[in-house]
């Protein structure tokens, strides 16, 4: 591969070490890398997700992030937290206010709460290379905040990424250019490769695509054949090229719809479900008006409880684009009175409303007052604007099925 056209350019991928459980450890004064610490979801659930585990805990007693609260062995010197997201986003922003003071906010690009891409190019005179640039960026978190990083250094975002996940989480920093693709990634099975989830895996696999190097070799028109563009993209990565862009406003992206779910605490039947998506259609309605937009697509999902399994994910558009609050909850019982079994118990409730467009003069009807009901949506909004989330809510929210005040103490699905 000739990679003389491809840009090069110095991008650092910087992942904060059992993120969580680092936070956690420092508030108590412990030692994040030496200390038994494990951050749940809800200790109250014995089902509940351990959300981080330091790495001592993980490497003394194989605790991953896909644990369970009950899969933990009884060890006394285990601290066991409940989650504080609120917590976690402040050192995140304060992380990259850190790195700000190194390069500008166009060459930060966060890519999760803690992991961050950040492009460095043309601080030799003031830092030296890109090498002592991920040192000193290293030491600085780690002495401020007292969490260690894994940084990977490529020549483009996918080699930057890879490269700290299968090399840099292990070394402390690691680096891929162009010319160690072939040393560094290739021998990797396709699963170890960021981007390639277990289903693609299972699909290269049956095709005798086991590692990133038989990926490379792989016919490029074969691929584009069998996954489309996701195919071309696949090989080019196998090769370690990548034409994401490094700077500019990477929050800037074409809204497609919006939805809200939820996982439920306990199972649900068919009248209780009702209440859960009212709750679902007023918070999405919610961010689609913010947003001025209408849309005419409504998509229900339902997944049942494990004892029975399955569901449905069903849509319907409407001939008049909405965001009014009922008309879209209305649909949505539509969809689950037709498709609903009548008996299974309930787990995951999901709505979104697509097919959007800018909200205009609103079309008059001979047999309703659209306008009243557009204006009640939006005096609710503002009232919660002004007042809380909470400071109006529909009578049935304040149920036993309703979700929205408990979800008014989360972020991110977990206690803040």
């Amino acid at each position: 591969m000739d990679y003389s056209s491809y840009p090069r350019n110095d991008v650092l991928c910087i992942d904060m070490r059992s993120f969580y459980a680092s936070v956690e450890a420092i508030k108590l004064g412990l030692d994040p890398m030496k200390t038994l610490l494990a951050v749940v979801g809800d200790p109250n659930r014995s089902g509940s997700i351990v959300l981080a585990a330091s790495p001592e805990l993980k490497r003394k007693h194989g605790i991953s992030n896909v644990s369970r609260f009950f899969e933990l062995p009884n060890d006394p010197n285990i601290h066991i937290v409940p989650a504080h997201m609120a917590d976690y986003l402040h050192v995140s922003v304060e992380i990259t206010k850190l790195i700000n003071q190194y390069v500008p906010k166009e060459a930060i690009h966060p890519y999760s709460v803690d992991e961050v891409w950040v492009t460095v190019n043309g601080l030799q005179k003031l830092f030296g290379d890109r090498w002592q640039v991920a040192k000193k960026i290293k030491q600085d978190i780690l002495d401020s905040f007292g969490i260690t990083s894994s940084i990977g250094i490529g020549d483009n975002k996918f080699l930057a990424k890879v490269v700290m996940d299968l090399h840099a989480k292990k070394a402390g920093i690691a680096e891929c250019t162009y010319e160690d693709v072939e040393e560094k990634l290739w021998p990797f099975p396709v699963e170890e490769i960021w981007g390639i989830g277990s289903r693609m895996k299972h699909n290269l696999n049956r095709m005798g695509i086991i590692t990133l190097g038989q990926l490379a070799r792989f016919d490029l028109e074969h691929l584009k054949k069998r996954f489309g563009i996701m195919g071309e993209q696949l090989y080019w990565h196998a090769w370690g090229i990548d034409l994401s862009p490094v700077f500019g406003d990477f929050t800037k992206t074409e809204q497609k719809g919006f939805g809200h779910g939820i996982a439920l605490l306990r199972d649900y039947s068919g009248e209780e479900v009702a209440v859960c998506a009212l709750d679902l259609c007023e918070e999405v309605c919610r961010r689609a008006r913010t947003a001025n937009q209408i849309g005419k697509t409504i998509h229900l999902g339902i997944s049942y409880s494990k004892e029975t399994g399955g569901g449905f994910s069903r849509s319907k558009s409407i001939d008049i684009p909405t965001n009014v609050t009922m008309d879209i909850y209305g649909v949505c019982m539509q969809l689950f009175n037709q498709f609903y079994d009548g008996k299974s118990k309930i787990r995951h409730v999901y709505v979104t409303l697509g097919n959007l467009s800018i909200k205009g003069e609103t079309q008059l009807d001979l047999f309703e007052d659209r306008s009243k009901k557009n204006d009640i949506g939006y005096v609710m909004d503002a009232i919660r604007d002004k007042y809380g989330s909470t400071a109006i809510l529909r009578a049935s929210s304040y149920t036993d099925a309703g979700v929205t005040l408990d979800r008014s103490k989360k972020i991110g699905g977990h206690y803040a």
